[in-house]
């Protein structure tokens, strides 16, 4: 998990347009699976969707509150919900202890890479299809778990025009390759942040996915922040201020420099 129920996410930049609508959404994979979801779209546009990918607590307000923010820079965003297959498209139902460890785990170890792969590609139909913009192109966004799920996006299969990943995980799990391992496939750009900080990924992992970008030919960057803890993209601590303030500076650079098309 990277952020507690009343993190927020920050405001390093002032408001390019006004955010013509917010709210949620229900959409259906190909499997034929209904899960949640939160749009933000701008009343301007400037620039590429983007694809919020969250941790492994799914949906919440701070990745709601991000959709906002990347609204406010002319990007409609998307955030979706990873647990549609097992605890339903109606967040309400969950209860307040649906993210307590030991009830979370039990939906995180259902979740598979065809289910995965069918949410995230159902979530970019959406925003592609969003005001009949068929064409625009989607950059992917993820943190923690959706990190890593974002790296998995840059496949050609994804057809995004980039992918962005804060602290996602890059090797294997229980068994399951990471992004690391899957690095021949990628084919969209990468920008990969993280913390030097974060006891959840050690050097030797960052390390290891940079060696797998560079044998496959990947275009990427990757920025290590140092003494930055995992989850430093969060408004608040004075400690971790400077590494967020550049990180979100990073990430709209990117947003312009690979959103103008495909």
């Amino acid at each position: 998990m990277c952020y507690e129920s009343d993190a927020v996410p920050p405001v390093h930049r002032a408001a390019v347009t006004p955010v013509a609508e917010t709210g949620p959404l229900v959409l259906t994979a190909g499997d034929g699976t209904r899960f949640a979801a939160f749009v933000a779209r701008p009343e301007r546009l400037s620039g590429a969707a983007v694809l919020v990918l969250p941790d492994n607590n799914g949906l919440s307000p701070f990745y709601e509150a991000l959709a906002v923010r990347l609204a406010e820079q002319g990007h409609p965003a998307l955030a979706l919900d990873w647990f549609g297959r097992t605890a339903g498209s109606d967040l309400r139902d969950r209860g307040a202890g649906f993210t307590e460890p030991g009830n979370l785990l039990a939906h995180l170890m259902k979740l598979t890479p065809a289910g995965l792969d069918a949410d995230i590609a159902a979530a970019t139909a959406e925003l592609r299809a969003d005001g009949g913009a068929s064409r625009r192109p989607v950059i992917a966004l993820g943190f923690c778990f959706g990190g890593r799920q974002a790296f998995r996006a840059a496949a050609e299969r994804f057809g995004l025009a980039g992918v962005i990943g804060f602290y996602g995980f890059p090797d294997v799990i229980n068994g399951s390759p990471g992004p690391t391992q899957l690095a021949g496939d990628f084919t969209a750009p990468l920008l990969a942040l993280w913390g030097s900080a974060d006891e959840a990924i050690p050097p030797a992992a960052v390390a290891g996915f940079e060696q797998a970008l560079d044998a496959a030919g990947c275009r990427y960057r990757s920025v290590t922040y140092p003494g930055a803890p995992h989850g430093f993209f969060e408004q608040g601590s004075a400690e971790t201020a400077e590494a967020c303030a550049d990180s979100w500076r990073r990430v709209l650079a990117f947003l312009a420099e690979h959103g103008a098309g495909r």
